[in-house]
């Protein structure tokens, strides 16, 4: 004696109860995989959107003291900043300078602190840019005349 309709529709609604049961899991997993993702991304973004500062110098007048030429970075974003060599790099004009030959006054930056970059390079006369790159890839491009 074989299965009847009855038990025959019950295996079949067994199996799509199943399947959609299945179906429905690789739903969540995808979409708190995707929820997880979006929130590190606007972790992210958002530090970087507090991470900035500006180099705020007189561009025809640069100080010299000694032999090191300073520029002024002032934090004008949400976060303290922590200025070492190894968190910022110094370009003039498109040159990369070694982090031994420049250094800045303080270790870190306050929110609206400023800070000072020595810079111990020859600097020719004539139109220049200093490109300083710090954390974050946050980047402030500065032209000036010497």
């Amino acid at each position: 004696m074989g299965f009847s309709l009855t038990g025959t529709h019950v295996i079949f609604f067994i199996a799509a109860v199943i399947a959609a049961g299945m179906v429905s899991g690789v739903f969540i997993a995808i979409t708190l995989n995707v929820s997880t993702s979006l929130s590190d991304r606007g972790d992210r973004v958002k530090e970087q959107l507090d991470t900035d500062f500006a180099i705020i110098n007189d561009p025809n007048t640069i100080p010299l003291q000694g032999s090191y030429y300073l520029f002024y970075l002032k934090n004008i974003g949400g976060k303290t900043l922590t200025t070492t060599n190894q968190t910022f790099q110094v370009f003039l004009d498109g040159e990369i300078i070694p982090s031994s030959y420049y250094y800045f006054n303080d270790s870190s930056l306050v929110m609206e602190g400023v800070t000072t970059l020595y810079v111990n390079t020859t600097i020719a006369g004539g139109d220049h840019t200093l490109r300083i790159v710090g954390p974050q890839a946050i980047e402030d491009e500065f032209m000036f005349t010497r």
